[in-house]
């Protein structure tokens, strides 16, 4: 794709001159009827035979002084927001607080042979129009809608700066054939819908005024310790749970290891202070369990779990694991079989101890 060039007279800040004109080999043919009108509303005839004649008429008429187009028109306040007039009556605000700004420009370039298009320079009236706009109504609605910082005087006067620069460098290119709309002076208006796009264009020149993004604060979090640090947080350590804070009787847990050189007065006592229904005794299978004897002149009996082939191995190279003495050993150690602790009568001994074997 060739470059976009524009001739000098397009730059910003530059007077008007006669715009550049580039015609093809070959004269498109509604240039032709275009040209012919203008030329009759003149009551002027020109020869447009070929394509010099075309290009001799067509400079001399976008050359005047009066073929200034009229690209669009923007409905604008009059005021800032805050002074505007509030009435019921929306035909009446209208009236008061709204202004129409045309939009005014000349041509400065047309091409009918690489882009096929001709380009428009707004006038120096319309820029200092919209500058004026943008100073006194657009420049203190957007200042009031933003909070006050140190530079805010100072980006709003650059945002001014930069505006005056986007409305002069501002330059308009559509298609050629937007030269259908010439008349007898050289102006003209913009058909098809173009106008919109002037108008979306110019609106989108008037810039809010940004504030300064806030500024990233970094969090300053304090260094951990180490688990060898002398603090008093012992934060390493975790955290017991609920269920392992609860508190237990130390007469409820049976140790595995019992002392083995505990007398029958400390074993009376101790299940003479338990109750029938506080005693924990685990239920073994019935085909392991032995029965249970209250006769003084048998051996001490002894409950034990059953053993498996490994176990009974084990259990050769190690010392018997003394167990926690019955209620029946201690009566045998007693000789009384009518003793009770506790309000229990042993004499229903045997009954209770079938139910645990069982």
């Amino acid at each position: 794709m060739p470059p976009l060039l524009l001739p000098s007279s397009a730059a910003a800040f530059k007077t008007r001159s006669a715009p550049n004109i580039v015609l093809s080999t070959k004269v498109d043919p509604w240039l032709t009827v275009t040209l012919k009108r203008i030329n009759q509303e003149k009551r002027m005839k020109r020869p447009l035979n070929s394509v010099p004649q075309h290009f001799r008429c067509l400079t001399e008429t976008l050359s005047s002084t009066s073929a200034i187009w009229t690209l669009c028109s923007l409905m604008l306040p009059k005021a800032p927001e805050s002074e505007l007039r509030r009435d019921d009556n929306p035909l009446v605000e209208a009236l008061f607080n709204f202004q129409m700004i045309t939009i005014e420009a000349y041509i400065v370039h047309v091409d009918m042979v690489s882009q096929n298009e001709v380009a428009f320079k707004l006038t120096p009236e319309t820029i200092e129009s919209l500058v004026e706009y943008h100073k006194d109504i657009h420049s203190v609605d957007t200042a009031a809608a933003t909070w006050n910082w140190s530079e805010k005087e100072v980006q709003l006067k650059k945002l001014q700066e930069d505006f005056v620069q986007a409305a002069n460098r501002y330059v308009y290119r559509t298609n050629a054939m937007a030269l259908e709309g010439l008349e007898e002076d050289g102006s003209g208006e913009l058909l098809s819908g173009r106008s919109d796009e002037v108008r979306s264009a110019i609106m989108g020149l008037f810039l809010p005024l940004l504030p300064p993004p806030p500024r990233v604060v970094d969090v300053v979090r304090p260094t951990p310790l180490l688990p060898s640090s002398t603090g008093a947080e012992n934060w390493w350590q975790p955290t017991m749970s609920h269920s392992q804070q609860i508190s237990m009787d130390p007469w409820r847990v049976l140790s595995s290891s019992p002392n083995t050189t505990s007398s029958a007065d400390s074993a009376s006592s101790m299940w003479a202070s338990m109750s029938l229904n506080e005693i924990q005794l685990p239920s073994p299978s019935s085909s392991f369990s032995e029965p249970y004897s209250n006769e003084c002149d048998s051996p001490p009996q002894f409950y034990s779990a059953p053993m498996t082939t490994a176990a009974c191995t084990a259990s050769m190279s190690m010392a018997p694991i003394p167990q926690l003495p019955l209620p029946s050993t201690l009566l045998q150690q007693q000789c009384s079989a009518s003793m009770g602790f506790g309000g229990f009568d042993w004499g229903r001994y045997q009954d209770m101890s079938m139910s645990f074997a069982m």
